[in-house]
């Protein structure tokens, strides 16, 4: 496992683009709300300490993982805004219900990234347990909102570059 015993989450804010001209998009999954939200304080807390603005923030909320790509692919058509952070967590349950919610979810997100050409940044926790989500969401493996956040605000700092 790519985590054990490590928290990821730490990052040197000189090493991160500077967001205060970033527009980002969060969608956030309700279904594990303890969860989700403890992935969107870590991922707004990197954004507001990059420089992005809680005016240049725009949230919303789906129903559960699955629909994360739609709400991504909404906020592209309605806002004006630069990335996407997709927060949602999955855990394994005893069907495969799993198997197509996490197949689903990854596929259409990277489609509605595509389709746009606009970064999305997979915050989906799909872990075997409640215990494994918890310590990727603030626990002893850190937070993986911050991480998403961060490499949210490095892929915009490169679409614009490459822009101009």
């Amino acid at each position: 496992m790519a985590t054990i015993n490590r928290n990821l989450s730490y990052f040197n804010p000189t090493e991160v683009p500077n967001g205060s001209d970033f527009k980002i998009g969060i969608v956030v999954s309700e279904w594990n709300s303890e969860i989700t939200l403890n992935l969107l304080k870590g991922a707004e807390q990197a954004l507001q300490e990059a420089g992005v603005t809680e005016n240049n923030i725009t949230k919303i909320f789906v129903p559960g993982t699955f629909e994360l790509a739609l709400g991504a692919q909404q906020l592209f058509e309605n806002t004006t805004i630069d990335a996407v952070i997709a927060i949602g967590v999955v855990i394994q349950g005893e069907t495969r219900h799993f198997d197509f919610v996490c197949d689903g979810a990854t596929k259409g997100i990277m489609d509605v990234s595509l389709k746009y050409n606009k970064h999305i940044s997979f915050c989906v926790l799909t872990d075997l347990n409640i215990q494994q989500s918890i310590d990727r969401s603030g626990g002893k493996h850190g937070n993986k909102g911050i991480e998403c956040a961060i490499a949210c605000l490095k892929m915009i700092d490169l679409h614009k570059k490459l822009a101009n």
